[in-house]
């Protein structure tokens, strides 16, 4: 990519795709293309093929999806499947047929089989069974990976397809229905710290090992690969480290500064009980993560307690 190349961040609002853009713009890329879900619906494949017959852009990343937490996924698995579906289709034969010189997917460790061996390697996709909570997700995302071979295959498309662990950072989903397990516990806890609550519920027995790669490492890897990297198999993109949720619950507390006891509501799922990335593909082609999980939930903390929402909120306590 030059500077100067038309590269179209599909889903700059989102978590990821914020985190891709603002990466893009640190290192000089001046022809971003980004538009929002009002200005293009990407599950309409009219309003695709429109744009890129209008824009035509050279580069993309297509880090657009419809995500959630277990409470999303297991309550609107038809959302989850049908959307991310339509969105992958879309992009990626636009992209082909517009004659795009590089695609970039962006897949999800939920791919893997629930019970896949640890740290889990990319030759373990379909190996087994997927995890019930999110298993149409998951199902969306490897049609999406074979979608982007079969191109590559047939038709010599440039398409890569990376595999990121969990993600957390600035700009993710606080809400504590939809959202993950780390940007959920960062204002449980928060709101604990104002309410000056004794406890704080955490789902299930809190001894499920993830592991946690900030979004902004991710956003590095991603411009990467793009440059660096041009073949079939997927890539691994994590930290290669995990953790218990209780233990993180913990250090969630610690960085909030709230005294809440936390206390476990087992009738709710545990979901996978361990899923850790093996990241040695992505090592040997030179990239390892550099933002701690520590380091990494500070900021975040920074970013959501200066965000509207917690505004709101502290606004509401002061009424």
């Amino acid at each position: 990519m030059f500077n100067n190349s038309k590269i179209f961040v599909a889903g700059h609002r989102g978590l990821v795709g914020s985190a891709i853009a603002r990466r893009l713009k640190r290192e000089g890329y001046t022809n971003l293309i980004c538009r929002t879900r009002d200005e293009l619906d990407l599950t309409d494949q009219a309003a695709v093929e429109d744009f890129f017959r209008a824009a035509r852009p050279e580069f993309v990343f297509l880090a657009a999806a419809e995500v959630g937490g277990i409470l999303a996924n297991s309550t609107r698995p038809a959302e989850f499947v049908t959307n991310n579906l339509l969105i992958q289709t879309n992009v990626i034969d636009g992209a082909w047929r517009w004659h795009v010189k590089k695609l970039l997917f962006l897949g999800s460790s939920c791919i893997y089989p629930r019970d896949a061996p640890q740290p889990i390697r990319e030759e373990y996709l379909l190996t087994g069974p997927l995890e019930k909570t999110n298993a149409s997700y998951a199902v969306a995302k490897i049609a999406g990976i074979r979608m982007v071979q079969s191109y590559r295959q047939q038709y010599g498309f440039d398409g890569i397809c990376l595999m990121p662990t969990n993600l957390y950072g600035p700009n993710d989903n606080f809400d504590l229905d939809g959202g993950h397990v780390l940007p959920a516990l960062i204002r449980k806890f928060h709101e604990a710290k104002l309410n000056d609550d004794e406890e704080v519920v955490l789902w299930g027995t809190g001894q499920p090992r993830r592991e946690f790669l900030h979004v902004d490492d991710l956003a590095d890897a991603t411009v990467f690969l793009m440059k660096h990297y041009s073949a079939d198999e997927i890539v691994n993109v994590g930290t290669g480290e995990d953790i218990s949720i209780l233990d993180l619950s913990l250090l969630v507390r610690d960085v909030v500064g709230c005294p809440s006891k936390i206390v476990h509501d087992l009738s709710k799922p545990d979901g996978t009980p361990r899923k850790l990335l093996d990241v040695s593909r992505l090592t040997s082609l030179g990239w390892k993560s550099r933002i701690g999980l520590r380091e990494g939930i500070e900021q975040t903390y920074v970013a959501y307690a200066n965000s509207p929402g917690a505004a709101q909120m502290r606004a509401r306590q002061s009424a």
